[in-house]
């Protein structure tokens, strides 16, 4: 329905942030993430998403679409709910959870509140669960294959799922980690240089 919201912020709170477009506030749940890069009075771009229950609508925004994507991986898999998800984005960077998420990092998951070992465990192994099944699809010129469960881990196939983590596609990712230089750089610096190159 919304892809986004674009205005003034017109009123922030704890993982709420009041956009006004043209006139009307829209109230967007959101992480602290996003809350620490506003300024109430200045214009923002949320990205969103709309969550629809028997007794409530509720609008989510975010201030990048990696966030956003990882938003909606989080909520499906089974036992989290919005609230959950934006107490794990809250706790760290997409990136930062994106990679912890591909090395089954249950501790990064655990520091947000509310989040206890058993939906950590979960997390992570349905999103990997879900790359896998990606792996077992993508074919064609071009395309990245991620490698997760028994197979060998390099850098680039790691940094690989965890930019399809965050929603991108093979062709994208492909385009992204070329160039960048695996031995001389961590983990996650590979995996910011090429979030870097997607967003210019």
């Amino acid at each position: 329905m919304f892809y986004y919201v674009s205005g003034p912020v017109a009123h922030m709170e704890a993982n709420l942030a009041v956009i006004d477009c043209g006139g009307g506030g829209y109230a967007c749940r959101t992480t602290s993430h996003t809350l620490s890069k506003l300024k109430q009075g200045e214009k923002a771009k949320l990205f969103t998403h709309l969550n629809t229950r028997e007794d409530a609508v509720e609008l989510f925004g975010f201030g990048t679409q990696e966030e956003l994507n990882l938003f909606r991986q989080l909520i499906s898999v089974s036992g989290v709910g919005p609230k959950a998800a934006l107490s794990i984005l809250s706790a760290t960077t997409p990136a930062n959870l994106a990679l912890s998420i591909i090395t089954g990092d249950e501790k990064a998951l655990t520091c947000a509140p509310g989040i206890g070992k058993k939906i950590a465990q979960r997390v992570i192994l349905e999103l990997k669960d879900k790359l896998a099944a990606e792996e077992a699809v993508v074919s064609g010129k071009g395309s990245v294959p991620v490698t997760i469960g028994g197979l060998p881990h390099s850098k680039k196939s790691e940094a690989t799922a965890a930019l399809a983590v965050l929603g991108y596609g093979s062709a994208e990712i492909a385009a992204a980690l070329k160039g960048i230089d695996m031995d001389a750089l961590s983990l996650e610096d590979v995996i910011r240089q090429a979030l870097k190159k997607m967003m210019k």
